[in-house]
């Protein structure tokens, strides 16, 4: 898949269906990526999820992102959520990163984390950006650090799987400011 032949944009609440099938598919395909379960998540609902999805698309500051590709399918996503607290205003988050098997290494992943980053340097008042990222997933680690993310903490065991494991997480921030 050409990166050229796909389209990133803001979705709507008409790209309901795309996400939720694609965000159930993620939590399903990599449950130690999302802090999220799939089964908590299936268990709380669709319209508990559907009501959570409405204000990003129908919010200037806070975005989810997807990629289309040249059908017009949803391969990809990444959240921004901005911090409405006065004294956390300049912070902002990215979450929920995820791009479909099958439409891996054409570029999506950092078109995504690029709109997120271009979005969060044109809002008002940010001066940073953060994320967390299992720190195996050495690959969107290294994604991030091309954007200038930097490392500045671990979260030890942030995730524990159904089966036990735990999965300890990077924390990284990228200052807009500097």
């Amino acid at each position: 898949m050409s990166s050229m032949s796909t389209a990133i944009r803001p979705l709507t609440s008409d790209d309901w269906d795309a996400w939720w099938a694609l965000r159930l598919r993620a939590l399903a395909d990599h449950p130690d990526a999302f802090g999220s379960a799939l089964d908590e998540t299936l268990a709380t609902g669709e319209e508990a999820a559907r009501q959570r999805f409405a204000p990003y698309a129908n919010d200037a500051r806070n975005q989810v992102f997807g990629a289309f590709d040249a059908e017009g399918t949803l391969v990809g996503v990444a959240g921004l959520l901005g911090n409405d607290r006065r004294k956390m205003r300049h912070r902002m988050y990215i979450w929920g990163v995820y791009v479909a098997p099958e439409a891996r290494g054409a570029g999506l992943g950092g078109r995504l984390i690029g709109a997120c980053v271009d979005h969060a340097r044109r809002t008002e008042g940010v001066l940073q950006l953060h994320l967390t990222v299992a720190s195996h997933n050495q690959a969107a680690v290294r994604l991030y650090q091309r954007f200038g993310f930097a490392r500045y903490g671990l979260d030890p065991r942030a995730i524990i799987l159904h089966d036990g494991t735990t999965v300890d997480e990077d924390l990284m921030v990228l200052m807009l400011d500097t």
